[in-house]
C-alpha cells in the first residue's frame, strides 16, 4: 500500500511538472485577460461537468470570496450551480445545451469563459464556447491529454499532458490556485 500513495504522488508530482513546462505561457497569458476583464468590467464564467463542475464552483468562488489576500470582490460565475435552470433546459431542450444557453443570457463581449473538461470532448462545454465566441468572449480551456476538441476552438487552452483523470484535475486545481492568486495580487494592493 505504501508503495502505491508513494507512486501515486510520485505520479502526480511529475504530471504538474510536464504541465507547468508546457503552460506556463498561456496561464500567463489567462491572468492577464482576465485581470483586463475584471478592470474593464467583464466577469469569468466557468463550467464544466462533475468534478469539473466542482471545480468551476470552487474558482467562482474564490474570486467572489478571496483566495488569500483582502480585497474587493470579483465578479464570477459558475454556469453549474442552479438546478432549476440546468434541468429545466435539460428537459426542455437538450443536456448539450445547459451551459450555452445562460452563456447566451449572461455573457457579454469583454467576459471570460473559462471551460473545463478532463477529455475536451464535453458537448455541452464546446456548445458554449460557440456561444461564447458568437457574442465575442474570450474563451479558455483547462483540458487534459492532447486537448480534445475544446482544445482546438478555445481562444486559449491550458492542457495537462496526461491521460489519467485525477492527474489532469490535480492539475488543474493547482493551476487554478496559482491564477487566482496571481488575478488577486493586481485586486489586493
Amino acid at each position: 500500500m505504501r508503495n502505491k500513495i508513494q507512486a501515486i504522488i510520485q505520479e502526480s508530482i511529475q504530471v504538474k511538472k510536464d504541465t507547468l513546462e508546457k503552460n506556463i505561457d498561456v496561464v500567463e497569458r489567462a491572468a492577464g485577460v482576465i485581470i483586463s476583464s475584471f478592470r474593464n468590467g467583464g466577469k469569468v464564467l466557468l463550467c464544466g461537468n462533475g468534478g469539473s463542475a466542482a471545480d468551476s464552483q470552487h474558482i467562482a468562488a474564490e474570486f467572489i470570496g478571496r483566495f488569500q489576500r483582502e480585497r474587493k470582490a470579483l465578479p464570477a460565475i459558475a454556469l453549474t450551480t442552479d438546478t432549476s435552470i440546468l434541468t429545466s433546459l435539460a428537459n426542455d431542450y437538450s443536456y448539450d445545451i445547459v451551459f450555452s444557453r445562460q452563456v447566451e443570457a449572461l455573457g457579454k463581449k469583454g467576459d471570460i469563459l473559462i471551460g473545463i473538461s478532463t477529455s475536451g470532448k464535453s458537448a455541452n462545454v464546446i456548445k458554449a464556447f460557440e456561444a461564447a465566441k458568437k457574442l465575442g468572449l474570450m474563451t479558455v480551456a483547462f483540458v487534459g491529454h492532447d486537448g480534445g476538441p475544446m482544445g482546438k476552438i478555445a481562444d486559449m487552452a491550458v492542457i495537462v499532458p496526461s491521460k489519467v483523470t485525477a492527474r489532469i484535475q490535480e492539475s488543474h486545481i493547482a493551476l487554478f490556485h496559482a491564477l487566482c492568486e496571481v488575478v488577486e495580487d493586481e485586486f489586493a494592493k
